[in-house]
C-alpha cells in the first residue's frame, strides 16, 4: 500500500478521535482505505505463509498446509 494512503488513514483516525470527528463521507473514506490496507496484509501474510516450511528434529522439512 502506498505510503499516502497510510498516512491518510492516520489522519482520519487522529482526527475521528479529536472533538472535531469525522463526517459522513469521511467514514466511508475510511472504511474503504481499511478494508483495501486489511486486503493487502491478509494477501502478504499468506504469501509469506505459503513460503513457510518446518523442519522437523530429524532434518525433514514440510511445507505448511491450510486447515480445510
Amino acid at each position: 500500500m502506498e505510503q499516502a494512503k497510510i498516512d491518510r488513514i492516520n489522519e482520519l483516525a487522529r482526527k475521528a478521535k479529536s472533538l472535531e470527528g469525522l463526517t459522513d463521507a469521511e467514514r466511508a473514506e475510511q472504511a474503504a482505505l481499511r478494508a483495501e490496507y486489511l486486503e493487502e496484509w491478509r494477501r502478504s501474510t499468506l504469501a509469506a505463509l505459503d513460503n513457510t516450511y518446518v523442519q522437523t528434529p530429524d532434518g525433514e522439512k514440510h511445507k505448511l498446509k491450510r486447515k480445510e
